[in-house]
């Protein structure tokens, strides 16, 4: 009897503290999410970082590193980094190249290159955990030449294999850099490794060759990964959809888009920007307003950049009744977009007398609550008089 009640309460016991230091990291991740004074966030992220269960926090640490580089309050991402450093925990790989990652994300890759290259002084081995966090680092850093010159040198100093992560973060260096053929022979290179290429792999270099005009190129690809046995997701669909529409076949792109929904893939809103960007190519003004109410009929909002490339093809058609109403929806749905957007359709609606629709325009984006425009009704008066003589 002495055991299961002495049992029940070294139980109770170790949960109450469990449940309290789970509490204890909700309640300081919250603090540190209200905190809008970097120096204080600063302080108090050091002192955090003193338990030992908050530095296993990754989500904690990311949200905070982005909202400082965001701010570009790059010394106090540097301040909360490097101190991490005095925990026991720098010894070990995993919590080493998280740290690395983060400099990455703020775009220090010199910082990331350091605490890479201390590993070695802290007795830290370096595998290719480590090795694929420092090319990240570079990636996100936009040092895509220096990614290429890591992948070739490292691997030899570290004995390291690269592996699928590696040749990913290597193919999307050289597509940013425009060198898509470097890209297509990596995957040849990854075959002869025994790298299995995947989607992420793949639709790294679809995105790139369609997006380019390389509409052939991604073609060939797009079988081959095909012949692989991977199956293409949104994003990979999304490629080849805006492929069809930069070579204007958007009745295939109709067409590929039911093969998607029957292989399961569901459109989203790119997906019809696609389409509507297709329509405008090739000048077919129902075909874009079309399928820009389809966007109305799915569960999904228009995107700044469906309006972006609709409104400038309305104006241009002088369908500026479409145009008044669309740029309207804007506002429902409390989206940012360029100024010089709604300029255009204000200006087009004056030089065609229609101030009424051009002045709620100009008031919508006065009193717009979510962003406000300065739009102006420049010619509106000369328009107002234009009418009046016609009426007379």
């Amino acid at each position: 009897m002495y055991r299961r009640v002495l049992h029940r309460s070294l139980c109770t016991a170790t949960t109450t503290s469990s449940e309290a230091s789970t509490t204890s990291i909700k309640t300081i991740s919250r603090d540190l999410y209200k905190e809008s004074n970097f120096t204080r966030l600063v302080e108090k992220f050091k002192k955090a970082s003193e338990l030992e269960r908050f530095r296993t926090k990754s989500g904690i640490y990311e949200d905070t590193v982005r909202r400082l580089a965001s701010a570009k309050r790059f010394s106090c991402v540097r301040d909360i980094l490097d101190h991490q450093k005095k925990y026991p925990d720098i010894d070990n790989e995993g919590f080493c190249s998280r740290i690395i990652t983060l400099y990455g994300k703020s775009r220090m890759y010199r910082h990331a290159r350091k605490l890479f290259d201390e590993m070695s002084q802290r007795n830290c081995t370096r595998t290719v955990l480590s090795f694929n966090a420092l090319l990240a680092a570079y990636l996100h850093s936009r040092k895509f030449d220096s990614v290429q010159t890591l992948f070739k040198e490292l691997p030899k100093e570290l004995s390291v294999e690269p592996d699928l992560v590696s040749y990913n973060i290597l193919i999307k260096a050289l597509c940013e850099t425009g060198s898509f053929d470097s890209g297509l022979e990596m995957l040849e290179e990854m075959e002869k490794k025994g790298v299995n290429p995947d989607s992420i792999t793949f639709n790294t270099l679809l995105d790139g060759l369609y997006a380019k005009g390389r509409f052939e190129d991604g073609e060939r690809l797009w079988v081959s990964m095909r012949g692989k046995g991977i199956a293409p997701d949104i994003r990979t669909c999304n490629s080849r959809l805006m492929g069809m529409a930069f070579e204007k076949k958007t009745k295939e792109a109709v067409e590929f888009l039911e093969e998607m929904k029957k292989d399961g893939v569901e459109p989203d809103v790119f997906s019809f920007n696609a389409l509507i960007k297709g329509f405008v190519n090739e000048g077919n003004l129902e075909g874009a307003k079309k399928w820009f109410g389809e966007i109305g009929k799915s569960e999904f909002d228009p995107h700044k950049v469906t309006y972006a490339t609709l409104i400038p093809f309305l104006c241009e058609k002088g369908d500026l009744k479409t145009a008044h109403e669309v740029s309207k929806d804007i506002f429902n749905h409390k989206l940012r977009v360029d100024g010089s957007l709604l300029q255009l359709v204000v200006d087009k609606l004056v030089a065609e007398s229609m101030v009424s629709e051009a002045e709620e325009i100009v008031e919508l984006g006065k009193t717009n609550k979510y962003c406000r425009y300065k739009l102006n009704l420049a010619g509106a008066e000369g328009a107002e008089e234009a009418e009046e003589k016609k009426s007379e």
